[in-house]
């Protein structure tokens, strides 16, 4: 693996020895690279791999061995039998396998692309604005720098918040989002081990629930096309509402001595992203909230039908997970710390009473058919009486819904 530009938080990581030539030179022909290296985005993504890497490596990240990747592909077959009469969607795994925690970052690497670069690009635009305008002529080409050092400095941040969350997930879809290849389905063994003596429930159970929350996220993700496109584009127009401190990043960059690389170190971007006060933001955060909860609501209620009295410690993990869905794990809140962005479905409970009250009424074929459509979905309001909602006839015919268009860019509660 390449060297790790100085000039980032890595445990174990020391300055150059300005007495020493040979680390000046290593020193300065990486700070070289980093100036160098081809980018297409804001973010130095290639460093924001490297750090993640750099950290797992210096915490711990064991190798997935053969009887780890069986368990795994045999509970991801089992998960998918018991999801087969709690769910109208078929299977959606094409791929069953486990990954180490490097394994995580890398496989979910573009994904974390499309949702960070367009925030990134508005902190590296701000620290650019920092230049005195009479200036910039004058710099010319070395401008540019400005734009490597910020997508540098953002990137080894980011890998840093990715290490920390790939130390804590349990499965490529953990956090509600589809962060994976589609239809591949993966379980860390590492982080379930450590998750589940923290409960003190035996590891075959807690990987079991994992992988019957993993099988009906890909069902989900995979049998209704607009989803992914849906729940992605939510993020990034809340995302696209963020807005930069420019005096936040005044404040960071002027802790930074170009002669002294430890204060390069010490520069935290926390606090720089802040969501904008706007109505148009608030609607925007209650539709991505609403987004999150409707799928996490789906996974936990057809989980815990599934499961039922086949799995002794189910009633004990579904709870478990409600909790650690609601609060977010310390690197969620990191990430959220980091680029202003949180992932956790609010109103998690709510939903999953929705789901149950839908089910009772119309039953798995009634209830999974509204994924046919976003328009069909329950708004935020409905979440306050599931009962009136489940009883209720659908306002649009699907037909009519085709008609307007495939529905991909269209948020739940749009209708008119």
């Amino acid at each position: 693996m390449p060297d790790i530009p100085f000039g980032f938080s890595l445990p174990g990581a020391q300055p150059p020895d300005p007495s020493d030539p040979q680390q000046m030179q290593q020193f300065m022909n990486q700070l070289q690279q980093m100036f160098a290296a081809p980018g297409s985005g804001p973010v130095n993504w290639d460093l924001a791999r490297q750090v993640a890497a750099s950290q797992l490596s210096a915490t711990g990240d064991p190798s997935v061995n053969m009887y780890e990747q069986n368990a795994v592909s045999e509970a991801l077959r089992l998960a998918d039998l018991w999801l087969d009469p709690a769910s109208a969607m078929p299977s959606g795994i094409r791929d069953a396998t486990a990954w180490n925690r490097n394994e995580w970052v890398y496989n979910t690497l573009d994904v974390w692309k499309k949702l960070c670069d367009p925030i990134a690009g508005r902190m590296v635009g701000a620290m650019g604005d920092l230049v005195p305008e009479e200036a910039r002529a004058q710099l010319g080409p070395m401008q540019s720098m400005v734009a490597t050092l910020g997508g540098a400095l953002f990137g080894g941040q980011l890998g840093q918040a990715l290490g920390q969350l790939a130390a804590e997930v349990l499965s490529a879809g953990d956090i509600g989002l589809p962060l994976g290849p589609a239809g591949t389905a993966a379980l860390v063994p590492a982080n379930i081990k450590t998750y589940g003596d923290g409960l003190e429930i035996p590891e075959d159970q807690v990987r079991l629930y994992v992988a019957l929350r993993e099988a009906a996220h890909q069902r989900l993700f995979q049998h209704v096309p607009w989803l992914r496109a849906h729940v992605l584009t939510a993020v990034e127009t809340y995302a696209n509402g963020i807005t930069v401190n420019r005096e936040a990043i005044e404040e960071a960059m002027s802790r930074v001595d170009p002669t002294d690389p430890e204060s390069m170190q010490a520069m935290a971007l926390e606090g720089i992203f802040t969501p904008e006060d706007t109505p148009q933001q608030k609607a925007s955060l209650a539709r991505l909230e609403t987004a999150l909860a409707l799928v996490e609501g789906w996974v936990g209620h057809v989980v815990d039908s599934a499961a039922g009295d086949r799995l002794p410690s189910v009633a004990a993990l579904g709870e478990a997970f409600r909790r650690r869905r609601a609060a977010g794990g310390p690197a969620e809140q990191t990430f959220a710390a980091l680029v202003g962005l949180e992932l956790r479905p609010r109103r998690l409970r709510e939903a999953c009473a929705l789901w149950t009250a839908v089910t009772e009424v119309r039953g798995v074929q009634g209830r999974d058919a509204l994924w046919d459509h976003p328009d069909l979905l329950p708004t935020d309001e409905d979440f306050a009486d599931p009962q009136k909602f489940a009883s209720a006839q659908p306002d649009w015919d699907i037909s009519e819904l085709d008609a307007l268009g495939d529905g991909g860019e269209e948020e739940p509660g749009s209708k008119s």
